[in-house]
């Protein structure tokens, strides 16, 4: 994955709006009932479009270049191994002189993102725990499709897994380093990365023997929930790869996923390294960083907690 700051492609709502209404008489011939904003982030738009027949897509426009193949490679590949139902890929639209900017349609899952579930966090204990044995039963498939090679899940080619993450932490903090000398990055936060780059050979020091297909993005917004609480599916996997699976598990502890025990209650399942504490402490916070050389945006409600758990974790060693 490259370490670098990525220019979005100017998109307003309005503007996406018009576009969504474009492509979606280009390939549906039902007239369009009504269209919904969804959300967005850095990189992403996307808007619900529901037809008279009732049926209801989601079409997502991509504000980065080179993003489309592989988020709809990992769509496609993730639904086909995963036992909950995921959004399926209706087409794919490249960019050209009309619409100029990427985009793809899926099925739309209706229900809330379960942080934005009325109710879920006041359910009884017994019942988030339920909960969480089905999520993590649900990720565990996942985790079952392996590879021979370490890596992006298009192109595969390391042979173990530090191979691959030990460089690319060390290309995240060389690019922080970058970033704090020009102010855009505290130098709490460059301390933090430091210390755990210094303790890296000891927090990865457990071999990690399989490349497991991962989600990449499975916290408890991309969880969505029927009005009876109950799994409706997963979403919008991020940076998929062939992996240590518990890089999978820092999602977990993201929003309001303690409140579930995501992230114990996989470890207890399906069991963990001796330092998986410290693994998660260490992928969460270069994680965020990542995020933040790529898009340019710091969340310190997010990145403060991340720092002070990874100090904790490095006490604890």
């Amino acid at each position: 994955m490259r370490v670098e700051r990525i220019m979005a492609i100017p998109l307003d709502k309005n503007t996406a709006k018009e576009y969504a209404l474009k492509v979606a008489g280009q390939y549906f011939s039902t007239a369009i009932k009504k269209i919904k904003y969804l959300g967005g982030g850095s990189f992403g738009l996307a808007y619900g479009v529901e037809f008279g027949d009732s049926k209801k897509i989601v079409i997502k426009f991509l504000r980065a270049k080179d993003m489309l193949e592989k988020e709809v490679y990992d769509l496609k590949l993730i639904a086909d191994n995963c036992p909950v139902k995921m959004p399926s890929v209706l087409f794919v639209r490249n960019a050209d002189d009309t619409i100029p900017i990427d985009c793809y349609g899926m099925d739309l899952i209706d229900g809330s993102n379960a942080v934005f579930s009325t109710g879920m966090l006041l359910q009884s204990k017994r019942k988030r725990l339920k909960f969480a044995d089905e999520v993590v039963t649900a990720l565990h498939e996942i985790h079952c499709v392996k590879n021979e090679k370490f890596g992006d899940t298009i192109e595969p080619v390391y042979e173990n897994w530090i191979d691959f993450y030990k460089s690319f932490a060390k290309a995240i903090l060389d690019k922080a380093e970058e970033l704090c000398s020009g102010g855009e990055l505290s130098q709490k936060v460059i301390d933090a990365l430091r210390e755990a780059y210094d303790k890296f050979d000891v927090i990865f020091s457990e071999k990690v023997d399989e490349a497991c297909l991962i989600h990449g993005d499975l916290n408890i917004a991309n969880i969505m929930v029927d009005k009876k609480h109950r799994i409706a599916g997963f979403i919008d996997p991020l940076n998929s790869m062939y992996a240590d699976r518990e890089y999978d598990l820092f999602q977990f502890d993201n929003l309001t996923g303690k409140r579930f025990f995501l992230r114990e209650t996989y470890m207890k399942k399906y069991g963990a390294s001796k330092y998986c504490d410290a693994k998660c402490a260490f992928y969460g916070l270069y994680n965020e960083v990542y995020c933040f050389i790529k898009s340019g945006f710091l969340v310190n409600m997010i990145m403060k907690p991340l720092v002070k758990n990874m100090y904790k974790k490095l006490s604890e060693l």
